[in-house]
């Protein structure tokens, strides 16, 4: 029996378009919103400006030869001013503290209420809102923005546009400036900036800084905090279901639909889907859709559906900030539960605590005066033509006092030995003293001479400073080298 094969005429099926991976941004027309926390994000954008620009300009007396900015990261003077603190190069541990004090404080602060910083205090939330602000005096809200870029050309969009832009520069050279001031004396950058004599890392940076606050605030704004920012990904592992985050409770809301006047309420939710949640949010997402990486918790969808809710006569709350338990716990029938103490926010608190405890207490105990003795490497030691031995040493003084020391010197532990400062001739007493200026470094080279009979091998000596004034006593021990054993 002979087998008969069929051969379809048509033609194979095409293969399927290649996916588009990338998708162009939509642009986002955050409507203004109204309300108790609308009215929270003014205050702390005004605190928040207010404290950047004007903290430089700021006094604060520390006495001759010192700088009087309040606040000042003086690499030439190689100290951190901070109002009455003041921090060396070698206590950048404290520094260090700061940055970990910071950073536990802003995970307890997540464990308890969500991305709060990212809606009211950070830096790229603070200067996106004061760019919206200016996009809305220029262009007006939401919906005639919308019409104005979508309608051609003409004199009175470009004067809208060209008008947006420059205050955003301005506001941009601003921010730059500001940022400078904390860097170098705000009063002397102030004279010599315009003038072309200030340092050139002070327009390097103003440069930068006008630049970035320009493109990050006013072009890219939520795309910085979807795609830039790494601290969407880190709280995912910071909350809970009991931390207090901008939710929709469904368990209310749902089913949604329209709802006319007069018809009953019976069988559905609050939610009329009118969208105004997602009309004043300022990275265009529907809070909805449950919690998403985009949210920045700035809660202005919690205003807008107050308002709305008031205008239909329903209670407020659809959306505000709750937790996943309490939201379950009403979908099932239960009552809520809230749970702000908990394993991890009392970790968090035991460590901020212990971090700004041994902070404290290094601050307060730490010492006005240091010294670092510095023997040279090569070479090791020097044999002089009678025979004795001579070691080389930098000495360096730091006083981290307002006053002027004079510190007189001797050694201890090997006999015989001599001890000269180059450049400095000893006392009609026959004692070194050495002068070290109030809130300064002092540095001197140190000759050490040995007999040969004491001199063998590594040997150790203490050098020893003390205030002429007050008996105050330093110490430091350091070696001695020699040919021998």
């Amino acid at each position: 029996m002979s087998r008969i094969t069929l051969i379809s005429s048509k033609s194979p099926p095409p293969p399927p378009p290649a996916q588009d991976l990338y998708s162009r941004r939509k642009q986002v027309y955050p409507k203004l919103a109204h309300g108790k926390f609308r009215t929270v994000k003014w205050a702390a954008m005004a605190v928040a400006l207010c404290i950047y620009y004007l903290i430089p300009w700021l006094r604060w007396e520390r006495g001759e030869g010192a700088p009087n900015q309040a606040v000042l990261a003086d690499f030439a003077g190689e100290r951190f001013f901070f109002f009455g603190i003041e921090i060396w190069p070698q206590e950048a541990y404290y520094l260090a503290g700061l940055m970990i004090l910071a950073a536990v404080g802003l995970f307890l602060v997540t464990s308890l209420f969500g991305r709060v910083w990212c809606g009211y205090a950070c830096p790229q939330t603070v200067w996106t809102d004061l760019y919206i602000w200016v996009e809305r005096a220029f262009e007006g809200d939401r919906a005639k923005r919308m019409r104005l870029d979508r309608a051609p050309w003409s004199v009175g969009k470009a004067a809208r546009k060209i008008g947006k832009h420059s205050v955003w520069l301005i506001i941009a050279f601003l921010t730059g400036g500001a940022f400078i001031l904390y860097f170098h004396d705000a009063q002397m950058i102030a004279q010599t900036f315009f003038i072309g004599e200030a340092p050139l890392s002070a327009y390097w940076f103003a440069g930068v800084l006008t630049f970035t606050t320009y493109a990050l605030a006013g072009t890219m704004r939520e795309q910085v905090c979807t795609y830039l920012c790494p601290w969407p990904r880190i709280q995912a592992a910071l909350t809970d279901e009991d931390a207090l985050n901008v939710t929709y409770r469904y368990d209310r809301g749902e089913p949604r639909g329209p709802h006319r006047k007069g018809e009953s309420w019976d069988g559905r939710g609050d939610c009329i889907d009118c969208k105004q949640c997602v009309q004043v949010c300022p990275v265009g997402i529907d809070i909805r859709d449950g919690p998403q990486l985009e949210c920045i918790h700035c809660a202005l969808c919690i205003d807008a559906c107050d308002d709305m809710m008031k205008k239909i006569g329903r209670p407020t709350g659809l959306i505000a900030y709750d937790t996943d338990t309490a939201v379950a716990c009403r979908a099932s029938g239960q009552k809520a539960r809230y749970r702000l103490i908990r394993p991890r926010t009392i970790l968090y608190t035991v460590l901020m605590v212990g971090i700004a405890g041994l902070m404290a207490f290094g601050l307060f105990n730490r010492g006005t005066f240091e010294i670092n003795v510095l023997k040279d490497r090569s070479p090791p030691y020097i044999e002089l033509s009678n025979g004795d031995i001579r070691n080389g040493y930098a000495l360096k003084l730091v006083n981290k006092s307002g006053e002027t020391r004079d510190l007189a010197v001797e050694t201890l532990g090997i006999d015989g030995l001599e001890l000269e400062v180059v450049g400095l001739e000893r006392g009609a007493d026959g004692e070194l003293v050495l002068p070290v200026a109030a809130n300064g470094v002092d540095r001197y080279r140190l000759l050490v001479t040995v007999p040969s009979a004491s001199a063998n091998g590594r040997r150790y000596f203490t050098l020893v400073l003390t205030d002429v004034a007050s008996g105050e006593v330093h110490t430091n021990r350091t070696s001695f080298m020699a040919p021998g054993d």
